[in-house]
């Protein structure tokens, strides 16, 4: 059973310009008092620490940081690419929510016949509003309060899908 429930993400700037930061909402619930938060292409935009966190529905916004251009290969950066936002407990993933976010130039002729040089102040970014979710069984160090809690909190809400819930192509995320 996890304790930390993702309710929704909510991205403020979709789309984006490429080099603009992400900035987003994470709605979560928690069913037992938290006292402590904490390949080879792949760049780790930012990270936060949120915590303690209280039993019920809490939520924070995050600004994360535009991918670093000079690391992208030239290759890859038009075309679609992975978001993945984590949630982890005393080192241990517990969540791993995925979207695809697709990257082209902002004209028509651009898109058509792309630059030799990419030119990333003309990029836009947007993320899918399909997603994935993948949760992990942890070790908490902490015991769920009541079951009336949680049944409270989880009619007040809807949880974001586990990636089991999804169906193919039917499969979309409120985001």
């Amino acid at each position: 059973m996890s304790i930390v429930t993702i309710r929704n993400v909510e991205f403020f700037n979709n789309p984006a310009r490429f080099l603009d930061p992400f900035h987003f909402r994470v709605t979560f619930e928690c069913i037992a008092p938290l006292k402590d938060g904490n390949e080879e292409l792949d760049q780790e935009l930012d990270d936060c620490l949120v915590g303690p966190v209280p039993v019920g529905v809490n939520s924070f916004e995050f600004e994360g940081l535009a991918p670093d251009p000079a690391k992208i290969p030239a290759e890859d950066v038009l075309g679609v690419a992975a978001l993945i936002l984590t949630g982890s407990y005393r080192d241990q993933e517990f969540v791993r929510v995925g979207y695809y976010q697709n990257t082209e130039y902002d004209n028509e002729e651009m898109k058509a016949t792309p630059p030799e040089k990419i030119q990333f102040d003309k990029l836009v970014r947007e993320l899918s509003t399909k997603l994935r979710v993948t949760r992990f069984q942890i070790k908490w160090d902490v015991a769920p309060q009541s079951q009336g809690h949680a049944a409270a909190g989880a009619a007040a809400s809807a949880a974001v899908p586990s990636a089991n819930d999804l169906d193919g192509d039917d499969a979309s995320g409120s985001t």
